[in-house]
């Protein structure tokens, strides 16, 4: 009977050994990768030899060779790109996954993995407090979602009006008009490009200061609509943490027969707490949602949901079962809401964090962070010098330091100089004319003490460069 062959064994603990070293040395340690590209291209881009070597001294020396590359963006003190901390018991379950080795096209020959990930999705569309009949999927992120469900626009869109874009394409196809806010993220413009519309096409609606669309803008614009339009709107808008007035939008898209997707990456996660899930009202009366699981979830990567009420477009846009392929009957088969057919199950993972977190844990995660972002904005703009350009919607602050042209420099020199510290790690953005440096609080180990430190770090850069001591 076939097993393990020497020294497989022997690679696969010396792997979960130096996995649990590098999450275990988190707490104090500097955050960014302590050796640079050209060094790791040094190490690892080499000349690939004639003979093997064996298995356990590959696995070792990766281990050992790769750690000073790599970013701790797991640790507390992570704060660029809205990344979550990958959960350690979601981590634990990726290593299962690997190990299983399924693939998870197919609900006949994968059981177990289809019932776990069913659970997420049923889960996440009920905590989200989404119309219970829609569909889901589970992708790579919310950039794939986003894609997904406007994908499924198009498909219910255009069939509404008689063309079946699966089998006749786009061209010569009812014209659909798109409506999205100008400060929009880039994902959902990427998705437009990829579903074959256009990303310099689609009508850009004004926002408030906030990134919000303008509920009059946003009226106007449709007005001018002589066809059902696709309207993309943003739960957590990436440098304000702002939503998009659903209440105020959703009707006048429903009066227009069109379609109305939410970009939730992040920002959705607050409908699953009762306090916060007012900032929302109305999001649940959209027709599709993207929300990132590697985000407030804490996934491991890669992890990501599209949800759509209605569920037969999303199957009729991307279904591609096989003649070779088991019959499944009613089942919900889970490639036919992918553009995958061959994926490891990455809702598992998602599905042993849900089961760890409970309701509750989820709710008071999401609810922490929310509460510590306001805690840092609250004590970054009271030193002098510093400003923060948004109002605390979620978990995300924009930090500008000086004034002016000139503040733009100073904010690129105080990022710099807390990014080579290391002890913090937030990143660069750019918001209202302005430089910035974003604060993205949403790592599940994130506590009062790692923001306090912050911005201490923050601060004390912020003081050096004012008096020209760096």
């Amino acid at each position: 009977m076939a097993g393990l062959a020497p020294g497989e064994r022997d690679a696969m603990e010396i792997a979960l050994g130096h996995a649990v070293r590098f999450r275990d040395s988190m707490e104090g340690a500097r955050v960014p990768p302590a050796a640079d590209v050209p060094e790791m291209m040094r190490r690892f881009r080499t000349p690939l030899a004639e003979d093997g070597l064996a298995a356990a001294e590959v696995i070792d020396t990766i281990g050992r060779d790769a750690v000073d590359g790599l970013n701790r963006m797991g640790s507390p003190n992570f704060y660029g790109y809205v990344l979550g901390g990958s959960h350690p018991v979601g981590v634990a379950a990726d290593m299962m996954v690997s190990a299983w080795g399924q693939n998870c096209g197919s609900a006949f020959e994968t059981p177990a993995m289809t019932a776990m990930e069913r659970a997420v999705c049923d889960w996440t569309i009920d905590m989200l407090g989404l119309p219970t009949e829609s569909g889901a999927g589970l992708v790579t992120g919310a950039s794939v979602a986003n894609m997904v469900a406007i994908m499924a626009a198009r498909n219910a869109l255009l069939s509404a009006q008689g063309w079946d874009v699966e089998v006749k394409g786009l061209f010569g196809a009812p014209e659909i008009p798109v409506l999205i806010g100008e400060h929009a993220h880039s994902a959902p413009f990427a998705a437009l490009r990829y579903a074959g519309f256009g990303a310099g096409r689609a009508i850009r609606v004004a926002t408030d200061d906030q990134g919000r669309i303008d509920p009059l803008a946003f009226s106007e614009a449709i007005a001018r609509c002589t066809r059902p339009a696709l309207v993309v709107l943003q739960a957590g808008q990436i440098n304000s943490g702002a939503f998009d007035p659903f209440e105020a939008i959703i009707p006048a898209v429903r009066a227009n027969g069109g379609w109305v997707h939410v970009d939730g990456a992040f920002g959705l996660w607050l409908a699953a707490v009762p306090d916060l899930a007012g900032r929302l009202r109305g999001v649940q009366l959209a027709d599709s949602w993207a929300v990132d699981l590697h985000k407030w979830l804490n996934a491991p990567f890669d992890a990501g949901m599209v949800i759509c009420r209605d569920r037969a477009p999303l199957v009729r846009a991307m279904t591609a079962r096989g003649a070779y392929l088991p019959e499944v009957g009613e089942q919900w088969e889970p490639s036919d809401s992918t553009p995958e057919l061959s994926r490891r199950a990455r809702g598992v993972p998602s599905y042993a964090i849900l089961r760890h977190l409970g309701r509750k844990g989820l709710r008071e995660m999401v609810a922490r962070h929310c509460a510590l972002a306001a805690r840092a904005a609250e004590r970054l703009a009271a030193e002098p010098g510093i400003s923060v350009l948004n109002e605390i919607h979620c978990n995300q602050v924009a930090v500008t330091f000086g004034e002016g042209t000139e503040g733009d420099g100073l904010t690129r020199k105080v990022l710099a100089a807390v990014q080579k510290r290391g002890l913090v790690y937030p990143t660069h953005g750019e918001w209202r004319g302005r430089q910035i440096m974003r604060i993205s609080v949403i790592c599940y180990a994130t506590q009062e003490r790692d923001i306090d430190l912050l911005v201490e770090e923050v601060i004390s850069a912020w003081r050096l460069i004012r008096g020209g001591k760096e």
